[in-house]
């Protein structure tokens, strides 16, 4: 969903898959902004762990940094992740998602979609916890994407490669004027 003018591009995947830097690289290639992940926020500023309790309020953090973002109303911003990724996971460690996140999540959904394959070698960082399970959740994510019809284009590769597949997917698919 856009506001205003704004064109949304969301950067999603498993874990260690390039999402973080990815964002920040296409964000000031761009010079817009991006929104950081929520869930890792969530999880180095609280001491909660994790479980089926945690997953509403990392849903509710998502959506309070996708909405700080939205209102200064951008031509263009990035997301490093959102609330799909909260639906993703939520199956995933726990079976089930809350349906009004998953409502958000299509309510929010962005205009183009970055899919990062896990082509990338898995780094430890004390919030990862999977590195067996990334191609398994790759495809759940494409599974996600599809059934909420939403746009995305597969990123793979590595370094300045990868980054020129994104920039080029990004000014294929949405006005950047």
């Amino acid at each position: 969903m856009a506001h205003g003018g704004t064109q949304h591009v969301t950067i999603i995947g498993p874990e260690s898959s390039g999402k973080t830097t990815l964002a920040a690289a296409l964000a000031a290639q761009f010079g817009a902004p991006w929104v950081p992940e929520a869930a890792r926020r969530f999880v180095e500023t609280d001491p909660t762990p994790l479980s089926a309790a945690t997953v509403e309020p990392i849903a509710r953090l998502a959506m309070a940094l996708d909405d700080a973002a939205r209102a200064a109303d951008p031509p263009l911003l990035f997301h490093d992740t959102d609330l799909v990724s909260t639906v993703v996971y939520a199956r995933h460690y726990y079976g089930s998602c809350p349906p009004w996140i998953v409502a958000e999540a299509q309510r929010r959904r962005a205009q183009l979609y970055l899919l990062c394959l896990p082509d990338l070698p898995w780094e430890a960082d004390g919030v990862r916890d999977q590195p067996h399970a990334r191609a398994e959740l790759f495809a759940t994510f494409r599974e996600q994407l599809d059934a909420m019809e939403a746009a995305y284009t597969v990123i793979g590769g590595s370094g300045p490669a990868r980054e020129a597949a994104a920039a080029a997917a990004v000014r294929r698919r949405l006005v950047t004027a």
